[in-house]
C-alpha cells in the first residue's frame, strides 16, 4: 500500500470546482481545502507507485484550474 498527501494549488475562483473533482478521484480518501500556501490537500492510498504517479500526473494535475502540487509520500520508520 502506498500512502500520500498531495498539497493542491489552485487558481483563484477555482478552488471550489478543483475540490469537488479531486474528491471522485480514484485512490482519494479524504480531501479538504485549507488556508496558507495550497487551497487543497488529499489524503491517496493506492496499492503501487505506479497508480499514484497516475493519480497525481494525470488526474490531479489534469484538473483544470489546478496550478501546482507537491506530493509527500508517507515512509514507515
Amino acid at each position: 500500500m502506498v500512502n500520500a498527501y498531495s498539497l493542491i494549488s489552485a487558481e483563484s475562483g477555482k478552488t471550489a470546482d478543483v475540490f469537488r473533482k479531486v474528491k471522485t478521484i480514484e485512490g482519494v480518501k479524504k480531501a479538504e481545502c485549507v488556508a496558507g500556501p495550497y487551497e487543497i490537500v488529499a489524503r491517496i492510498e493506492v496499492d503501487s507507485l505506479e497508480k499514484l504517479t497516475k493519480a497525481v500526473f494525470g488526474d490531479i494535475r489534469g484538473i483544470p484550474g489546478v496550478t501546482n502540487t507537491t506530493t509527500l509520500i508517507v515512509v514507515e520508520l
